[in-house]
């Protein structure tokens, strides 16, 4: 079930709020609605959800317990989770791989038909954080299953994040309250994030599907960067407007969930980018990878192989397929150069150059995250560049923009591509007023566009 959707809207949300508010067992009806959430997406994957909050809670508690063995316990825990994610994720991709290496011997395994259940990437790791966490001695092992598995099924940041790790809401777990203000502003980054998801994210990827599904030879230059900047503002505004409600609805419950985007589109250098993309995953890659890896504290070549392991495993994370690797060597490959030099000619620069030049490295890194297979990559590639053959019969992008499409697409832009953002309006009753007055008139327009049938993908979903 997505934020997005009109039974999430007008019968579970209002559902659960009534019963969360009124009700005095706040964390058990949390509980109950979360399974209830994942369960009407995907049912026979509840036990799993279970399980693994099962196994991170007593492996937390072991570790927390043990006076010898207690890295042992932490490794064990930490591979039983990501076996578990290797499992449902990575089965497939790594019986391909041993089929066509084993090709000229004639070898083959079979390759296992493996469902994919939502949320897997993100609560993996949430529980090798919290057993991380609790080996460090940074938070104590949750005592009471009934308030780890709500941790483990808390359905705002279940099924697409952001990653919050149990350090930073465990005084929340155990005791929270709801204000007034806090409900309000709670309900208004929901209504932010659910226009950003409809009215932006959900018109431009039409756009952008279908000139991704048209054959790249029939694309012109100006078709291919149409499409990659499309996918740029839809794959920003459907995972941060996704954020910006799970944050939002953590408000109104009495969680204060991590800020996951700052305006990324605005960064003057791929590290900055990094610093503003995703940020819970890419601490969480910095935290649990990186720095126990030696991070910059081995010497300059340690560190450019740790930039570079951290990003294979990056773009691993994000999909089974070799798009995602090189997507994320990709990147890693600019955080070396920005480390070996790149970084000091790019801060000498003129501002407006070295955005200009985070937004290439970030559009061609899109074209491998979004294209179907390397092939396709490689040939959307070389569509932007204007090196296929010219076609009289070349794809019409008009057609496919129009008029939505190309609204949407300005109005994405201007509001991220600034490095700050709009002044804030009137402030007291006045600006509350309108403030309140411009939210109710997005939650319309969002709602009558989904209403109206709409495209309503969810990109994240398959993560």
């Amino acid at each position: 079930m997505a934020f997005s959707s009109i039974s999430f809207l007008f019968f579970f949300f209002p559902a659960f709020l009534g019963a969360y508010y009124f009700l005095p067992w706040k964390n058990a009806v949390l509980l109950t609605g979360s399974l209830v959430f994942y369960a009407w997406g995907e049912p026979r994957f509840v036990p799993l959800l279970m399980l693994s909050a099962l196994l991170n809670y007593g492996a937390g508690r072991a570790i927390a317990g043990a006076a010898r063995h207690r890295l042992h316990l932490l490794w064990a825990g930490v591979a039983a989770n990501l076996g578990m994610l290797a499992y449902f994720k990575y089965a497939g991709f790594l019986a391909g791989i041993v089929n066509q290496l084993g090709a000229p011997l004639h070898a083959a395994v079979p390759v296992p038909a493996v469902v994919l259940p939502l949320g897997i990437s993100f609560f993996t790791f949430q529980g090798i954080s919290y057993l991380v966490d609790v080996y460090r001695g940074q938070v104590d092992a949750q005592k009471s299953f009934l308030r780890f598995a709500m941790y483990k099924a808390m359905f705002p940041q279940l099924i697409a994040g952001p990653i919050v790790r149990y350090s930073q809401i465990a005084a929340e777990i155990e005791q929270r309250s709801v204000s007034n203000a806090r409900l309000l502003g709670g309900l208004y980054q929901f209504v932010i994030g659910l226009a950003q998801k409809v009215l932006i994210a959900n018109s431009v990827a039409l756009v952008a599907d279908h000139l991704f599904a048209a054959p790249a030879a029939s694309l012109g230059v100006a078709a291919a960067w149409i499409g990659i900047v499309c996918y740029a503002i839809q794959i920003l505004y459907d995972f941060s407007g996704y954020s910006n409600m799970a944050i939002g609805i953590g408000q109104m419950i009495g969680f204060t969930y991590p800020r996951n985007f700052d305006r990324p589109y605005s960064a003057r250098s791929l590290t900055e980018f990094w610093r503003r993309w995703h940020i819970s995953l890419s601490s969480w890659f910095r935290d649990y990878v990186y720095v126990p890896l030696g991070g910059n504290r081995a010497g300059a070549v340690r560190t450019y192989l740790n930039l570079l392991v951290v990003f294979f495993l990056c773009g691993l994370w994000h999909g089974a397929a070799w798009t995602f690797v090189l997507w994320g060597l990709w990147h890693g490959l600019f955080l070396v150069l920005e480390r070996l030099g790149l970084g000091r000619v790019l801060a000498r620069l003129p501002g407006v150059l070295a955005q200009a030049y985070a937004l290439l490295v970030v559009l061609v890194g899109w074209v491998w995250f979004r294209a179907d297979s390397v092939a396709h990559a490689l040939a959307y590639l070389r569509a932007m560049a204007g090196l296929q053959s010219p076609d009289p019969l070349a794809h019409p992008w008009q057609l496919d923009l129009g008029y939505s499409g190309a609204l949407a697409l300005a109005l994405g832009l201007l509001l991220v591509l600034p490095r700050r953002a709009a002044t804030v309006g009137p402030a007291g009753a006045a600006g509350m007023a309108i403030k309140g007055a411009g939210a109710a008139a997005l939650f319309v327009l969002a709602v009558t566009s989904l209403a109206s049938g709409t495209y309503n993908p969810f990109i994240y979903f398959r993560f």
